[in-house]
């Protein structure tokens, strides 16, 4: 199933609000792209793969720069203190572990934390991409995804059945639906759910086992 323009920003809203001052984040391609935009006021340096330290909201139409995008190709802005370098810096800030968070889309999340985001068998794609290292060394991992799939499947499962890109790696997931949270214990916890939406609609559209937390906030 699709997801409409306003959904889409209220997803990308909702993880702006896990970014603190003074962070490096990485924004993955789809939805993440969008969190810059809701970032205002905030002294934050987003990373992309390409060689970019210090992108900015999406440019407005008709004052696109051509030498300037992001990972995905898209074109984005600069701010003040941008840096730019190779595709080696860009991976190697990645491999140090200096991200402070990852925001990226994702085909499943199983609830230990696993993350399948690469690709479905038998779909041609150009490769994995960074998303093994960012899932890996990122130091909070937060997905941005659809509840269900096409054919209305949950995308929070048991257990991945698609390729894994890492094991144990997802710290927060939001959805259209639903915000969760991933604890220690490796238990998914429902957090926030969205209007109209109620818990138990929540419940019924996650293939995973669901601890809820003790103040869910419902959120309009």
């Amino acid at each position: 199933m699709g997801m409409g323009k306003d959904v889409r920003q209220r997803i990308a809203k909702r993880a702006a609000k896990e970014i603190k001052g003074g962070m490096i984040v990485n924004l993955g391609i789809g939805i993440p792209t969008l969190v810059a935009d809701y970032v205002k006021d905030i002294p934050v340096m987003f990373h992309a793969e390409n060689g970019i330290l210090g992108t900015g909201p999406s440019p407005e139409k008709g004052r696109e720069n051509p030498n300037l995008c992001n990972a995905g190709g898209f074109p984005i802005t600069s701010v003040k203190g941008s840096s730019y370098f190779d595709s080696a810096t860009a991976f190697a800030i990645i491999r140090k572990g200096l991200l402070d968070m990852t925001i990226l889309g994702a085909l499943q999340v199983s609830e230990q934390g696993d993350l399948a985001n690469w690709i479905v068998p038998g779909k041609r794609v150009p490769g994995v991409g960074g998303a093994i290292e960012l899932a890996e060394k990122a130091k909070k991992v937060v997905i941005l995804m659809n509840h269900c799939d096409k054919s209305g499947n949950s995308k929070i499962v048991h257990s991945c059945t698609l390729p894994l890109t890492a094991e144990k790696c997802v710290d927060l997931v939001i959805t259209d639906m639903a915000v969760f949270s991933l604890n220690k214990s490796n238990e998914i916890v429902l957090e926030e759910v969205y209007q109209p939406y109620t818990v138990e609609e929540v419940l019924k559209k996650t293939d995973a086992s669901v601890r809820l937390s003790k103040n869910i906030i419902m959120i309009s």
